[in-house]
């Protein structure tokens, strides 16, 4: 697989080529009548069909649609307008701007990348105009950014969700304290930054009155209102994510309507890029789905099990294991591929060793996250040098206090995983 994928070869293809490899070295206790290019069509089609034969799948193409919408209809700058006059009283001032509005906009995009485009696009120049530290700036943006993948609506859940056969909606109410617990690490270090080293926010000589701050409020309407309507339903159990998702598009739609913003051409790119989006992410489905049976028929999934449960580690000391594993993986693959590929190995061993699903998955997206601003195929990296044309040097070193915050999130919610399992069982009572 790791050969396929050096030479560059697209990931779903490298998939489906590494399952037809894995048949065609390990004859497998398939109808002898067929040939082994029969039995390998034959799987082929029913590894595709079953991946995608999955009306909550529908919630992927809707969301990414939606997100798409709001990108390219001018409704983060906004978002960044009312936001200004709030942040600019507490210590680190409008630094604080990445944080906030990636948590906003991540609850109405489920994109990391769109999070991490759309905010930085408007929030890094204007930072740096202003006077604010610029190392400062781009790690919070990488960090915050990848908010897009853990507060709901997520597509790495949906997928997730989709390849575990667990609750979508779960999991979507799952990762909403994480989520918030993050951004506000990430909020409080900034805040702790700017008080020992004043140097990092200008001195500031702008003051807003109250009345000025509810009027720039109404800049934020708009989101909260598409916010509560799409992720409201699910909580309140009106709606599924599906529903909500197809909520959501009506919803962004509107939304670019009313701001005037939409016209033919954005609205026609926002659905080209929507397509392709959705087909590279169904691609990789599909090919990982094959993968995972040749797998299973092979049996390298249950050796494995039955290693890592023969050295009868501890379920932390496990959990330590699959970390490290992922942290590699997300040095070398993005995100869905980590996910689609491991999950049928991995889930498994986790659950015998007592955790559960939907654990595991808020987990999986921490880890995914990760994966998000770690070198050499960090892709929010790559997609903040894009925007601020500064060396991919300066931001790890800027991203890094970012990444170990993250690393403690990912340990509190393994000692204490009540943090995602509250609210989803609030739900069901």
């Amino acid at each position: 697989m790791f050969a396929f994928l050096l030479s560059g070869l697209w990931i779903g293809f490298s998939l489906f080529a590494t399952g037809m490899a894995g048949m065609l070295l390990y004859e497998m206790n398939l109808p002898p009548t067929l040939s082994i290019w029969d039995k390998i069509g034959g799987l082929i089609a029913n590894s595709v069909w079953n991946s995608t034969n999955s009306w909550s799948l529908t919630a992927l193409p809707l969301f990414i649609l939606m997100g798409e919408i709001l990108y390219r209809t001018g409704i983060s700058t906004k978002l960044l307008n009312g936001l200004v006059p709030w942040l600019s009283s507490i210590p680190g001032r409008l630094l604080h701007i990445n944080v906030v509005a990636c948590s906003l906009f991540a609850a109405v995009s489920g994109s990391s990348a769109a999070t991490t485009a759309t905010v930085g696009k408007i929030t890094l120049d204007e930072l740096s105009k202003r006077g604010y530290d610029r190392s400062l700036a781009l790690g919070s943006l990488a960090g915050a950014g990848t908010l897009g993948f853990l507060i709901p609506p997520s597509l790495i859940m949906i997928i997730y969700g989709i390849l575990s056969d667990t609750s979508i909606g779960k999991l979507f109410i799952g990762g909403v304290i994480p989520g918030m617990m993050l951004a506000g690490i990430y909020a409080i270090y900034i805040a702790v930054r700017a008080v020992m080293d004043p140097s990092v926010v200008p001195e500031s000589r702008e003051r807003y009155s109250l009345k000025e701050k509810i009027k720039a409020s109404r800049e934020l309407l708009p989101v909260f209102l598409l916010i509560f309507v799409v992720l409201g339903g699910i909580y309140l159990g009106y709606t599924t994510p599906t529903e909500a998702a197809a909520i959501g598009v009506v919803g962004s739609f509107l939304l670019a309507l009313w701001s005037r913003n939409l016209t033919g051409e954005n609205f026609k790119d926002a659905l080209i890029s929507a397509v392709r989006t959705t087909a590279m992410i169904t691609f990789i489905i599909t090919g990982a789905a094959f993968l995972s049976q040749v797998v299973g028929f092979i049996g390298i999934a249950r050796a494995l099990s039955l290693y890592i449960t023969s050295l009868n580690l501890s379920p932390y000391l496990l959990i330590l294991v699959v970390a490290i594993m992922y942290l590699f993986l997300g040095m070398i693959l993005d995100g869905i591929s980590i996910v689609v590929m491991t999950l049928p190995i991995v889930l498994p061993i986790v659950v015998s060793s007592g955790f559960e699903p939907l654990w595991f998955g808020i987990f999986l997206v921490f880890m995914v996250e990760m994966s998000q601003i770690t070198p050499p195929v960090g892709f929010s990296i790559f997609v903040i040098q894009g925007i601020s044309d500064e060396p991919v040097g300066k931001i790890l070193k800027a991203t890094f206090p970012f990444f170990l915050l993250m690393i403690l999130m990912v340990i509190l919610i393994t000692l204490f995983p009540e943090i995602v399992s509250f609210l989803p069982q609030k739900m069901v009572e």
